[in-house]
């Protein structure tokens, strides 16, 4: 069982609207991230419910984390933007709301930046503006028969995030007629000395360009004939990456394990158009629970590293998912880098190294052929594990990670098949909806190579990095208690496992595992 230790906090919900409209504050106590099924080390809300990560900007030491919020359910509703920030991006300070709904609608996704050069004209002599540049949908339009609800405006802040005024000018890019007409990602491109707009447009994306974030230009198109299509296109980044430009473009319905899911391609970007390596599809995470996820602006080059995160969930159940009064989290911090391959490069994704403050001391153990590793209780923990065959083809492995009520959450990998796979179907609670279980794949063929694997568990959640990020895998699971121990299971004798075991622990301050 889990004990907690007691812990209320309030949660003081001011935010601006328009310019010129008073703060109204509204006050939620709430007992602090006790409930059954919260994860311990992940970013979530207090209460109501959360999607998309949104504005994501670092900015005077502060990591701020912005995200598609309605606070008066745990369902969607009309979107705000919730506000935190983390010095560490492990620990997190909940802040009031950012950013309200108004008479020209519900507040979408979107980005912020930091106009340091006052392109703008927003900030002022002593603090430059943060601008967030953010989707308004008008809930209207829909059910009117209109296409043009979606248009992209901005906000400002001049003291570091804390309020939020909106422009006046308001929208700075109207819509030409498009439903779908979203999600606007803006970034300073040096070599042409403007920011540029990546816009998700139904089944593609539009780059738009601007001297000064207000008065905005399209270039190019990109997508129509490329990459997966079984969905809407949302949420798109563009940046640099070790020499190359990635551009990630999210896509509902359409994941490689169905529903929602993230896809990206790599390639060069001129300042104008975006020009891809190929036309194959890739898979930021195959997992069933990484979506809409973007990365920071503003990380210093000193640091150098583009750091990412996404929304925990999917689509296709979000919604329907046992918790409560909050739903949904966010995956950890995820450090990006390029791989290259004889079949193009490749994305890989790694925790950040800020988590490993979350250690306890490691635990060692080897396993030949099958065996228990041995772990504490607790359920939120770090397990890496290096699984050699001799030289040979690797051969079919299955981890199973349970409980004293024999919840199973199984991950493994399938030799005939090539493919590794998590299983949730008998891990915890899953009737909430038709589309959580299932085997969860992907394709993948070590041949005779050794596998590194490093599983991140929390108390819901499970994420999956495979040869360095190689493969990544994130799974929600529902168990009334803690997942501790593991076991390892091969089909045949030659296998070698060599790691390390890791307890982590909580960033709320209340969480006592037993």
């Amino acid at each position: 069982m889990r004990r907690y230790v007691t812990y209320l906090f309030t949660l003081f919900v001011i935010g601006c609207t328009t310019q010129g409209e008073m703060n109204v504050p509204v006050t939620t106590e709430t007992a602090a991230y006790l409930e059954p099924h919260r994860l311990q080390f992940h970013f979530s809300p207090p209460e109501m419910w959360m999607n998309d990560p949104n504005g994501m900007v670092y900015h005077h030491g502060e990591y701020h984390l912005f995200y598609q919020y309605y606070p008066d359910s745990t369902v969607w509703g009309p979107m705000h933007w919730g506000h935190a920030i983390s010095k560490d991006l492990v620990h997190w300070e909940h802040l009031p709301i950012a950013l309200y709904p108004d008479s020209m609608g519900y507040i979408f996704s979107g980005s912020a930046v930091v106009d340091h050069q006052n392109t703008s004209g927003l900030g002022n002599p002593d603090e430059p503006a943060i601008i967030a540049i953010y989707t308004y949908h008008d809930p209207e339009g829909h059910p009117a028969s209109r296409r043009d609800f979606q248009t992209q405006a901005i906000a400002f802040s001049t003291d570091k995030g804390r309020t939020w005024t909106k422009y006046k000018g308001n929208p700075v890019l109207p819509n030409p007629g498009i439903q779908d007409y979203r999600d606007p990602k803006v970034i300073w491109h040096q070599e042409t000395e403007r920011w540029i707009m990546a816009l998700a447009v139904k089944d593609h994306i539009r780059f738009y360009s601007s001297p000064n974030l207000t008065d905005w230009k399209e270039e190019s198109r990109f997508g129509e004939t490329t990459g997966a299509h079984g969905g809407v296109w949302e949420c798109p980044d563009l940046f640099p990456l070790d020499g190359r430009w990635v551009l990630l473009v999210s896509l509902n319905p359409g994941g490689p394990n169905g529903g929602s899911a993230t896809q990206y391609f790599v390639g060069d970007f001129d300042g104008k158009t975006f020009t891809a390596q190929d036309n194959s599809t890739r898979w930021l995470d195959y997992g069933r629970d990484n979506y809409a996820g973007v990365t920071w602006a503003g990380i210093p080059e000193r640091d150098g590293r583009r750091i990412f995160m996404g929304w925990m969930s999917n689509w296709d159940y979000g919604q329907k998912v046992p918790t409560t009064p909050w739903r949904s989290a966010m995956t950890v911090p995820r450090v990006l880098n390029i791989l290259p391959t004889p079949a193009g490069d490749v994305v890989t994704s790694v925790p950040a190294r800020e988590l490993a403050q979350l250690r306890g001391e490691p635990v060692q153990f080897i396993i030949t052929k099958d065996g228990a590793i041995k772990t504490a209780s607790g359920g939120i923990y770090n397990l890496e594990m290096e699984i050699s065959n001799g030289g040979n083809e690797m051969e079919s492995f299955e981890l199973h990670l349970t409980n004293a009520e024999n919840d199973t959450l199984l991950v493994g990998y399938d030799a005939v098949n090539k493919q590794l796979y998590i299983d949730r179907d008998k891990a915890g609670k899953t009737d909430f909806s038709d589309n959580f279980t299932g085997r969860q794949t992907a394709p993948f063929n070590p041949g005779r190579k050794m596998i590194s694997l490093s599983l991140l568990v929390d108390t819901g959640s499970l994420e999956l990095f495979v040869n360095q990020g190689e493969l990544v895998m994130t799974s929600l699971f529902f168990t009334d208690n803690p997942l501790s121990h593991v076991t390892f299971h091969s089909s045949g004798p030659k296998l070698m496992v060599y790691g390390r075991w890791f307890k982590l622990s909580a960033i709320w301050d209340n969480y006592v595992g037993m």
